[in-house]
């Protein structure tokens, strides 16, 4: 059998055995004798644990009596299409999903269909309906993952209450999910899958099956190895980011979190048995959830929504995540107990969010922000990725420029929440986009990057992203940059340029529409009607106590008002087309280019959390100097902070803070933290990936020297010439930061 497993960075190596299936009734003859002799205190614990699990919730009487009524003599539901097992469709698993609340309320005690004769004929009626058809989806993922799992479950409920026969058919059904299987590959299914043998295991009581399972999820746990071909490198990344396929596409919120899911729930249930993960699986897996996830999530809570990757339309993609997850992680170890503590605290609204980082994530091209107050995002991709998701099972099929540089600002996680059917999608916040007619086919989506000059610079707690973007979609290029602080960021774009016909927009925001809209001009600012606006000569622009600050006087396009579209145009579901048009007052603010921009760029600058009455000062008060933004060089300097954030798409030169001279012999990113003293801090990083070394010259007398970089001053340049070792391999791209006081 061949198992593509992750290395566990050496510390776990399992000889996987082969899995047990019950396929049929002999089998089970054979192996009976020994599972009952077998006896397992452990088993038998697990197995009531997942069944009372699975019974928790209420049995709704109303629910039950409507499917006990609906129902037809063959054992199917009028409502679900038993015809269509395309990806797109497959509605079957409601029949599955019927089948598992009519056995909770057979075997709960407090249900009124405790023990009900009829209930118990109707429901043998649907499962050996389904036993008899054993459907097949187009998508295999229904025939590996989700039947298996639905059908598992009420085998587990009904328990006894299933006769032999029924147990034998069931068996090969539920046996799809299989170490063996097709999709039991690294990325994040195979751990799901290993969970779903398991509880088959606990079902039969088969110790074996159960013991191959966890040990499967456990060697599951583990940074991903570069076998040979870095694109095909699936599973949790160095960086603490997550692939599911060879595309490199960020998965971390969603085949990541499932990943997570599925061992955190086994992690719970084993922790004191003989069936324990090592502590070493357990802790990376809390690392990875503390470090990976939750920078995904704003306030540890909303998901952030182009993390969410092509399931960011389905409908309450964007709900808060419960505190489920991190309890289980809490009931499985002690390790960073507080932290996880922190945000079941948020989570069940006991806590007020104060979350403070600056993340990026090299493999994938994610950058994120958190302040206590807001959230802020930038999605990018390289030479070293894929633009965006196929829209796999017809989900998102207008996400061309979701990684175009969208740069999604959240403060109360309701900003986006539903709005994609009605969503220009060739505004996407943050991005610069041709203002094409139509968009192309779904077919059209994922594109390889074409540059390789994208990255990040961050010490953790503030930090740049640069993106020498040329579009894959379109004859368009442009050269971006985002600069993080505490109270603000700065979008900077220049180079901006097409020869197309149409017209090019770089987008601040679009998001639901929440109260007035006012905009800043000459020391007056004006509330403006609902409508379609065109706006010259403004300061700034105030939405939703989001302030959007411009330097230098500007032109903009403006909307507050009613959009409507279908989610069909997004999703290709039966319910979707069922659907009525969605109607949604929308906010959207973007800079026109114009047709054939020709090195054309933009500056402004976002202030979450802020009064419209507190906009005019904070923008004469200003603590943010742009230094430079053209197609060679752009720096941001926050003066409150001392610090200096520059981004060198080639080799230059740059006055910083109290007129140091600073310069690149090649291109770079750089952050430099000054004190009364001088320079105290510099992080720096490589988004080429090439270099060995990045090599700086700083008009200031540094010397030092340890095994990451070294200095030396010349009296007679005036100048230090400063070394920097950068990270290879699979940490190229990730920021090296020293402290010089």
């Amino acid at each position: 059998m061949k198992i593509n497993t992750i290395c566990m960075l050496g510390f776990i190596g399992f000889i996987m055995a082969p899995v047990i299936l019950l396929a049929n009734p002999e089998i089970g003859k054979d192996n009976e004798e020994s599972i009952k002799l077998s006896n397992n205190p452990d088993i038998e614990m697990l197995r009531e644990m997942v069944i009372s699990e699975l019974m928790e919730p209420e049995v709704d009487a109303s629910e039950i009596s409507a499917l006990l009524n609906s129902i037809q003599q063959d054992g199917t539901w009028p409502n679900i299409d038993y015809e269509d097992v395309s990806s797109t469709g497959f509605q079957h698993s409601r029949h599955l999903g019927n089948l598992l609340e009519l056995s909770r309320a057979y075997k709960k005690p407090s249900s009124e269909y405790y023990g009900d004769a009829e209930l118990k004929q109707k429901f043998d009626s649907a499962l050996d309906y389904w036993l008899e058809h054993d459907f097949i989806s187009d998508n295999w993922w229904h025939n590996q993952i989700g039947t298996p799992s639905r059908l598992g479950n009420v085998l587990l409920v009904m328990d006894e209450g299933l006769s032999e026969t029924q147990k034998a058919k069931a068996a090969p059904i539920v046996g799809r999910a299989n170490l063996d299987a097709w999709g039991a590959r690294p990325g994040g299914d195979l751990i799901q899958i290993a969970g779903i043998m398991g509880k088959h295991g606990l079902f039969s009581r088969d110790v074996k099956v159960v013991t191959e399972a966890v040990e499967a999820m456990s060697s599951e746990v583990g940074f991903a190895v570069d076998r040979g071909d870095p694109s095909d490198v699936r599973g949790l990344q160095t960086d603490f980011s997550f692939h599911h396929r060879q595309d490199r596409v960020t998965s971390t919120l969603t085949y990541g979190l499932g990943y997570t899911r599925s061992f955190a729930d086994w992690a719970e249930k084993v922790a004191g048995t003989s069936f324990s993960f090592p502590d070493e699986a357990i802790e990376l897996l809390v690392d990875y959830y503390l470090d990976g996830i939750i920078r995904h999530i704003a306030f540890g809570k909303y998901p952030e929504p182009s993390a969410n990757n092509r399931a960011m339309v389905r409908r309450g993609a964007l709900d808060a995540h419960t505190a489920g997850l991190p309890e289980q992680l809490l009931n499985a170890t002690s390790y960073r107990k507080d932290e996880l503590e922190e945000i079941i605290g948020i989570r069940k609204g006991e806590i007020k969010p104060n979350l403070t980082s600056n993340n990026f994530f090299w493999h994938t091209e994610y950058f994120s922000h958190q302040r206590p107050d807001y959230f802020a995002s930038v999605r990018m991709y390289s030479s070293r990725n894929h633009s965006m998701e196929v829209p796999y099972n017809g989900e998102s099929l207008m996400s061309h420029h979701l990684g175009d540089g969208s740069s999604f600002i959240i403060r109360t996680g309701e900003e986006y929440v539903d709005i994609f059917p009605v969503w220009d999608w060739q505004k996407i916040p943050g991005t610069t986009v041709l203002q094409k007619p139509s968009h192309p086919g779904p077919d059209e989506i994922q594109k390889r990057g074409l540059t390789d000059f994208v990255g990040g610079v961050t010490d953790g707690v503030y930090g740049a992203a640069i993106f020498d973007f040329e579009s894959p979609h379109d004859p368009l290029s442009a050269r971006k940059s985002w600069f993080f602080f505490d109270d603000e960021f700065v979008a900077l774009g220049n180079g901006i340029s097409s020869d197309s016909e149409h017209p090019v927009a770089t987008t601040l925001n679009q998001s639901l529409l929440t109260g007035d809209v006012a905009v800043g001009s000459n020391n007056a600012y004006k509330v403006q009607e609902k409508g379609e606006h065109n706006i010259s000569d403004i300061s700034w622009v105030h939405h939703d106590k989001t302030a959007y600050i411009f330097p230098n006087p500007a032109t903009v396009r403006l909307e507050n008002k009613e959009l409507s579209g279908y989610w069909h145009r997004i999703i290709d579901r039966a319910w979707a087309w069922e659907g009525e048009e969605e109607h949604k007052d929308v906010f959207t603010l973007w800079l026109d280019h114009g047709v054939t921009p020709q090195q054309a760029g933009y500056e402004y600058i976002v202030v979450p959390g802020i009064e419209e009455s507190q906009v005019e000062r904070y923008r004469v008060n200003s603590q943010i100097d742009i230094l430079a933004n053209t197609p060679q060089l752009q720096a941001v300097q926050h003066k409150g902070l001392n610090i200096s954030q520059i981004a060198f798409y080639e080799p230059g030169e740059l006055e910083i803070a109290g007129g140091t001279v600073l310069s690149a012999d090649t291109p770079g990113l750089v952050m430099v933290k000054t004190n009364g003293q001088g320079i105290e801090e510099i992080t720096v990083s490589d988004p080429g990936r090439q270099l060995d070394s990045y090599n700086l010259k700083i008009s200031t007398r540094i010397e030092s020297k340890d095994s990451r970089w070294e200095a030396n001053w010349s009296e007679e340049e005036g100048f230090s010439t400063l070394s920097f070792t950068l990270p290879r391999g699979e940490y190229a791209g990730q920021s090296i930061t020293v402290k010089l006081n």
